[in-house]
């Protein structure tokens, strides 16, 4: 999964120290302006931004008819009540015996009882326990186990190293945490707000710190503040932090039985019976919320955001829980999402390891064989996916050519054609990602909420899948390699622009980060496109 923002170690350290030392000067960040709630949208040459041309893309369009675009989010789940959205809801006008209910789309961690199996753990956890006893005190495999063997050795090392560092921050950030809910109701007081309002680092700025105690209070609050806009709210980042501690808890104390009691479905059988149920809202559903709503929300409403096509319906599917996701889910999710019309899916999730990744490739090459586009987060780790790739991904176990004609993975970009274009959690590779999108300070829907503001791949993604079914709302006699193929090429190249590679101070070439070497841009796509139509007839 890519919910967790990277940001939250180096957060910790700091809130950690702050603690410890209550007296101790902190250095607090240097707080930047807000950038414009719309800017992924705006024009690097008319804004100053880095966005994707939308409103030049509009005007491109003005005056042509468009078709509507399914697009199926697989995710956490979405508020199908948010008033965003209202309108741009898929919904199944069949008579559907395997998934009895399915209105706006699918749970496949649901079971019986409006459950869900929302709360999971690492998939190399999932894995360890399932194989430790069999390998754990083994030297050597036999010739008949060695895949498996290896497949284990893989298993041991991500867990190795996942239970490490959930051990580190654990204690810190629990620390952290109940600093954080403490020191609330000390801020809320400062302010004069009753016990049910929020406050924003901008409400900080109001509070005189006399005392030590308020001096440490302030700082402590600044810092967790420091990486969103000035009207995150104090509710959001406890929200976040408890999120991260759930899923810390969850790979040190791991519930391997919870799906088992919820779904009742045996997660090593890809088809044994269907499974899940039709409910898409749970508490958990807050990042699906937002990546539906780049893709689509209402347009011109004069509420929330304006999604990024105007003509879609959104396919809801919740698969991923907090925690890793299951293969069995994110394939079953594909072909869900497939068989009922969805021509574009936006997969903002990944993980360390796949166990039936078999299952995957099947599932992209069935899309692929449906002239359906995937698109999918890189990830926030800032890895070298050519090194250290994660799952799902496009590259094939039988070998086979062309596992990504269908499929493109996207890195985050900056607000600037500067130094740290390329953010410094996104994952990249010249040979593994396909382009970058937008990913830092993104606004979209919040669950029972206008809007929010948050970083991550996870959100880079849905503004490329919104671009894609734009043009096939405008273009729809194009085929998926064609609008693959414009996207692509709209990411002009930008040769010579040094940037700080993700997670590093090492400077290097833009350009050799992905695939295309550049930034998405909607106005050059959807003008690609139109070139392509016109000498296609």
């Amino acid at each position: 999964m890519f919910k967790t923002r990277l940001y939250l170690l180096s957060l910790i350290i700091a809130c950690a120290l702050i603690l410890s030392y209550p007296s101790q000067a902190q250095q607090l960040p240097a707080f930047q302006p807000d950038p414009p709630k719309n800017w992924f949208a705006l024009d690097p040459k008319a804004d100053g931004f880095m966005g994707i041309s939308l409103k030049q893309a509009y005007e491109l369009l003005q005056g042509k008819k468009s078709r509507p675009v399914i697009v199926a989010i697989i995710d956490s789940g979405v508020d199908t009540l948010q008033q965003d959205l209202q309108g741009v809801l898929w919904v199944n006008t069949t008579k559907d015996k395997d998934f009895p209910g399915a209105v706006h789309g699918w749970n496949f961690l649901g079971g019986p009882g409006r459950k869900c199996d929302f709360s999971e753990t690492a998939e190399e956890v999932r894995q360890y326990f399932k194989l430790k006893d069999k390998y754990l005190n083994t030297i050597a495999p036999s010739d008949t186990n060695k895949k498996e063997y290896a497949f284990w050795l893989k298993v041991k090392a991500e867990y190795d190293a996942t239970i490490a560092k959930a051990k580190t921050e654990l204690p810190q950030l629990s620390q952290v945490l109940n600093a954080m809910v403490e020191t609330s109701g000390y801020v809320r007081h400062a302010l004069g707000l009753k016990n049910n309002q929020t406050f924003s680092r901008t409400d900080l700025d109001k509070i005189v710190a006399k005392s030590d105690t308020m001096i440490q209070v302030k700082n402590l609050w600044l810092l967790a503040f420091s990486q969103d806009v000035s009207t995150s709210t104090n509710v959001k980042v406890i929200r976040e932090l408890g999120e991260y501690l759930t899923k810390l808890n969850n790979e040190l104390n791991p519930d391997l039985d919870v799906r088992r009691r919820i779904v009742g479905d045996n997660p090593d059988v890809l088809r044994d019976k269907t499974y899940g149920n039709n409910q898409l809202k749970f508490e958990d559903s807050a990042h699906g919320t937002e990546v539906a709503g780049l893709v689509g929300a209402k347009r011109g409403n004069a509420y929330g955001i304006d999604g990024i096509a105007d003509n879609v319906q959104l396919m809801i599917i919740k698969a991923v829980p907090v925690g890793d996701e299951y293969d069995k889910d994110e394939a079953n999710a594909i072909f869900f999402a497939v068989d009922h019309g969805a021509r574009v899916i936006n997969m903002s999730f990944g993980k360390k390891v796949s166990p039936h990744k078999d299952w995957l490739d099947s599932a992209f090459k069935y899309a692929a064989a449906h002239d359906v586009l995937l698109v999918q987060a890189s990830g926030n780790e800032n890895l070298d996916l050519d090194i250290e790739p994660e799952f799902p991904n496009c590259h094939y176990l039988d070998g086979s050519l062309h596992g990504d004609e269908n499929v493109l993975n996207v890195g985050a970009s900056g607000l600037k054609a500067d130094f740290i274009l390329a953010t410094d959690f996104s994952n990249y590779g010249k040979n593994s990602v396909d382009l970058f999108a937008p990913g830092v300070k993104i606004t979209s829907l919040d669950m029972d909420a206008e809007a929010t503001t948050d970083d991550g791949t996870s959100f880079s993604s849905p503004i490329v899948a919104g671009i894609a079914a734009l043009i096939m709302e405008y273009y729809p006699d194009l085929n998926v390699r064609q609008v693959k193929q414009a996207i692509m090429q709209s990411a002009e190249p930008l040769h010579g622009l040094m940037v700080y590679k993700p997670g590093t101070h090492n400077l290097v070439d833009f350009s050799t980060l992905s695939k295309a070497g550049g930034v998405v841009n909607a106005y050059r796509a959807l003008d690609i496109a139109s070139k392509m139509t016109a000498s296609q007839k």
